[in-house]
């Protein structure tokens, strides 16, 4: 028998066995393997052959499931067991019946492709799919074919709102209270996710999709981002099989530093040819998309396509400014009005709505809270209006 140290209950039955992360995570990655005895196994065997013999008055129904069988994969625990397949031993290998074909894994029938488009920073009236001045004729063509919501919750920050995103979790859960390179020590700001908190990436790779990452990502510690690694929080290490992009916060649109998987590269093209971060994206995702496509037709595939482009430094080409030049001249004020009347005539906002005014909350000594007080402590931060000691 051997065993691997687990800090997690071990579970029994027949047979070998394997303990593994489960798709709402248990906490515990190292497998337990326990190889029994040939007796123990032969013993158990004959039961199963003695329990599958017919009997009069007997269907196949009341009979137990044939091991040679395929049966559909069990989705409880991730990654998926692999049944064992049975053996025959005769003494002339002629004699012996080969053993079913495996299967590729794949998600259950139906499963549909996946499409997350994140787009940096935009507000919740800047689409004109939302009412808003800037034209998305892609997206009011999405909107209208589809539902739209008028309600999603972020953190107002690039790193919580992507982890939670991507785990369906509270940013303090998964240990991103704060962007990657503001981590610290404290329980829900250390910057790392737990092995407790699955990405969906994960979850659908090991449920036979295909999964990719492109563009912006800013979920890997600082601290881990050179090419020496590691790499087990790069986005290859979180579920996505292909990734092209950057893993800071924010970079140079028409000069970025890439990564294809965990190797840097250059920029196909130079600015000087035209090159923007924003079009090479998206003609990769449309590449990759297509290769599975063509090469696997049953395979569906989740893609998370992450803009960085209406993040700092705001990199625009020129002929985009060129095209808006002059058409935010009336100013901030009016075009919030324009905004606001325009969703609620797209139902984005119920026609009762007024309009929000700006307000200002003032902060009080009482209000901070001890996690906040031990951060501006070890980082020596002070407010304006202190008083030195």
């Amino acid at each position: 028998m051997v065993r691997y140290a687990t800090d997690r209950p071990r579970r029994h039955c027949d047979g070998p066995r394997l303990a593994y992360l489960r798709a709402e995570s248990t906490g515990c990655r190292t497998p337990v393997v326990e190889a029994e005895s040939s007796v123990a196994e032969e013993a158990r065997g004959r039961r199963r052959r003695d329990r599958r013999a017919s009997t009069p008055g007997e269907t196949s129904e009341d009979r137990m499931p044939d091991p040679s069988e395929p049966r559909p994969p069990i989705r409880t625990y991730l990654p998926i067991v692999t049944p064992d397949v049975p053996r025959e031993m005769p003494v002339d290998a002629r004699d012996a019946a080969p053993p079913p074909a495996a299967r590729p894994l794949r998600p259950p029938a139906g499963a549909p492709n996946v499409l997350v488009i994140l787009i940096d920073d935009m507000g919740f009236g800047a689409s004109s799919a939302y009412g808003g001045p800037c034209e998305m004729p892609v997206a009011e063509r999405l909107a209208g074919e589809g539902l739209s919501f008028s309600r999603f919750h972020t953190t107002a920050l690039c790193s919580p709102t992507r982890q939670a995103l991507l785990t369906g979790r509270n940013h303090h859960t998964v240990n991103m209270g704060i962007i990657a390179e503001l981590a610290t020590s404290i329980p829900g700001y250390t910057g790392v996710r737990p092995d407790s908190c699955a990405t969906v990436a994960q979850i659908l790779r090991m449920n036979g999709y295909s999964t990719g990452a492109f563009g912006k990502m800013h979920q890997t510690p600082p601290w881990e981002t050179s090419p020496a690694g590691p790499f087990d929080r790069w986005p290859t290490g979180e579920g996505f099989e292909r990734f092209y992009g950057f893993l800071g916060g924010d970079c140079h649109q028409f000069s970025p530093p890439l990564y294809e998987g965990t190797t840097p590269i250059d920029p196909p093209r130079t600015p000087e040819e035209g090159y923007h971060l924003t079009e090479d994206l998206v003609d990769q995702v449309i590449d990759w998309t297509g290769y599975l496509h063509a090469l696997t037709p049953d395979e569906p595939w989740f893609t998370y396509l992450s803009f960085g482009a209406t993040h700092a430094p705001h990199h625009a080409p020129k002929e985009w400014l060129e095209r808006y030049r002059g058409a935010f001249d009336h100013g901030h004020d009016v075009q919030r009005e324009r905004t606001f009347a325009r969703q609620k005539e797209l139902g984005s906002r119920s026609s009762g709505a007024g309009r929000p005014s700006p307000v200002a909350v003032p902060v009080t000594a009482s209000d901070r809270t001890p996690w906040l007080a031990a951060t501006t402590r070890a980082r020596g931060w002070r407010p304006a209006n202190a008083r030195s000691p």
